[in-house]
């Protein structure tokens, strides 16, 4: 694929929409099994801050169970990092709460160890349905290629994707993910005006072919946990 030609991606600036920065970084360590000799890997997601309401105030947020899959050793610390502005970061250590367990249901739900609060950063609404395929949807994550995720330091957003098969478990969209993105965020409009939560994304591509988990499959588990 050329990236320079196809990317329909864009990087985050001040003019981007500004529910973008409550989608962040998640840096899990993990261990894994390999020729038999178990070795430390550090796994990069994203993940994104959300609400039941229309609260400031925030600490849970979802990314992708697969993302956590190799993390055994709970003395090591999960964090999460926000990044409202170019100048500033917000970072959180976080702990899992509840998780779909496989592939087939690709989502975790963590909690914070305090809640992130301030006029920058507002958590996302979950929406109450399942996204509705006759409209638009965007996706956001940190993206670890070297266009335009600058390897990951850059948040990265596809808008104006379109919904291309819904499933019982997960749905495909014509959006640009790489790994990286995995857990960040889907997004649908409501009244195009109010940014919904709709999905985490599970994979991508980097061609225009992306899979993610509705919300609609984790509602019920995300309701006993947010606050």
């Amino acid at each position: 694929m050329d990236n320079d030609h196809a990317d329909t991606r864009q990087q985050l600036s001040p003019a981007s929409p500004h529910w973008l920065r409550a989608v962040g970084k998640l840096h899990i360590p993990t261990i894994k099994y390999e020729a038999g000799r178990r070795t430390n890997h550090v796994e990069d997601c994203s993940a994104t801050l959300v609400t039941v309401n229309a609260l400031r105030k925030a600490d849970t947020i979802v990314t992708a169970w697969h993302c956590l899959e190799h993390y055994r050793d709970l003395s090591k610390t999960i964090v999460f990092t926000l990044m409202p502005n170019q100048n500033e970061q917000v970072q959180r250590q976080a702990y899992r709460l509840a998780d779909g367990g496989s592939m087939a249901a690709d989502w975790a739900i963590l909690r914070l160890e305090r809640p992130i609060t301030g006029t920058d950063i507002y958590p996302l609404k979950v929406n109450p349905v399942r996204a509705d395929p006759q409209v638009l949807i965007t996706m956001a994550g940190y993206s670890k290629d070297k266009g335009k995720g600058k390897e990951g330091k850059s948040l990265s957003y596809d808008a104006d994707c379109q919904i291309i098969a819904q499933r019982t478990n997960d749905s495909h969209s014509d959006c640009i993910a790489h790994k990286g993105a995995s857990g960040g965020a889907v997004v649908q409009l409501s009244n195009g005006v109010d940014a919904l939560y709709s999905g985490v994304i599970s994979s991508g591509d980097g061609a225009g072919l992306s899979t993610f988990i509705p919300v609609s499959g984790f509602r019920s588990a995300l309701s006993l946990h947010l606050r």
